[in-house]
């Protein structure tokens, strides 16, 4: 068996720092999350999510498929995908919940409507079904069934890889343009038109490209001026199209970002906002490579910590954001609140993630050492001296 390869903390350094960044964002009413990485660009803590799910996917799932074989990879990611809806039930379910509790309990708002929950509870026998059946996708609740959309894709990568490598790298681009020119997409409501928010068919190219570097079917380009100059231009050129103030106050800045909406539009996967992530991924890899130990400064650990957790830590922050902002509307939205709001959280994601690192570690698998009483010969062992574990 071949020795088990050390985990990249920079891949759980960006997966964990993605981890806050939607804790912030999706909390209601959080002044914090105007401060947040998509004020300055297109991209935001989704693209980062899905960019780094497909690297780790290609190392956690890749090396299944080239030891076992296709049949056993495949395998390998239906288990991963079946894990992955009855979280997604799970998740919804409890945030449900809550959001009835608190607008009974507190009072303050009516949280069900602020979810656009109304016709779920209103029509539970259609909603229970269309849940079930991942054909209502509520607000706040698509990127997991995108990503099992996406992960179920894998094996069809594998198998065209194995018959020709360039059919795998084919493939992605295909879909991608494939979708956006039929507009292929899946239902979200029952009651209307509305579509899965991201679209599996487009999204699956981000979520490829950094699967075929985790595979190392790609490589990325040498740290030389032309290409960080290229990077740095297109993240220059896009921030302000994609920054608000800006093209809200200038007129022909706010003229061309309508004109190129269709290339930042987030559905569908604009292609400006995949330029914009791989240019801010190659810099942050160049500045990561003129200061590797960057990512090991102690102030991190925490944050490498949930990025190795990144499952059960998503599945916390919707909870978490939304009893926050429930906290936030019973306590205030000044200064002192907000920031005792957002450090708990953190805290308990923190937390979270070392439990759960517990509980995978299976502690109770280790031989335990325990010191052993002498017994004199020819006397017997008093009743209950010697209970089992």
């Amino acid at each position: 068996m071949q020795p088990t390869s050390p985990r990249d903390a920079r891949l759980d350094f960006f997966r964990g720092l993605a981890m806050f960044i939607i804790f912030v964002a999706h909390m209601p009413g959080n002044y914090w999350a105007e401060f947040l990485p998509r004020s300055l660009g297109p991209t935001d803590a989704a693209e980062w999510f899905v960019f780094c799910s497909g690297f780790a996917s290609a190392l956690a799932f890749g090396r299944v498929f080239e030891q076992q074989g296709w049949w056993l990879g495949t395998a390998r990611i239906a288990n991963r995908c079946w894990q992955l809806y009855w979280a997604q039930i799970a998740v919804f379910l409890v945030v449900a919940a809550l959001c009835v509790a608190g607008t009974q309990w507190l009072g303050t708002r009516d949280y069900v409507a602020q979810l656009n929950l109304t016709r779920f509870f209103a029509q539970s026998e259609q909603g229970i079904l269309h849940l079930v059946t991942l054909t209502y996708v509520p607000n706040l609740f698509d990127i997991l069934p995108m990503y099992m959309a996406v992960l179920a894709m894998v094996p069809i990568v594998m198998l065209l890889h194995s018959i020709r490598p360039w059919l795998a790298f084919a493939f992605p681009p295909l879909l991608y343009l494939a979708a956006r020119a039929f507009d292929w997409n899946l239902p979200a409501e029952w009651w209307s038109d509305r579509p899965w928010f991201f679209n599996p068919f487009t999204w699956q190219l981000l979520f490829f490209t950094g699967f075929a570097f985790g595979r190392g079917w790609l490589h990325c380009p040498p740290f030389r001026w032309p290409w960080l100059a290229a990077a740095a231009f297109v993240v220059l050129i896009l921030f302000p199209l994609d920054f608000e103030p800006i093209w809200r106050n200038v007129e022909w800045v706010g003229e061309l970002t309508q004109s190129l909406f269709w290339t930042m539009e987030k559905t569908d996967f604009g292609p400006a906002r995949y330029a914009h992530l791989l240019a801010t991924a190659f810099l942050a890899l160049a500045f990561l490579n003129l200061y590797p130990e960057f990512v090991r400064w102690r102030g991190f650990e925490p944050i490498i910590k949930v990025g190795q957790q990144t499952l059960p830590v998503f599945l916390s922050t919707l909870p978490l954001s939304w009893g926050g902002g429930m906290a936030l509307d019973v306590f205030g939205h000044s200064a002192l609140p907000t920031a005792f709001v957002n450090l708990f959280g953190f805290a308990l994601m923190i937390a979270i993630a070392h439990i759960t690192g517990f509980f995978k570690s299976q502690p109770w698998r280790r031989p335990r050492h325990r010191l052993e009483t002498s017994v004199p010969s020819g006397r017997p062992l008093a009743v209950g001296a010697g209970a089992a574990d």
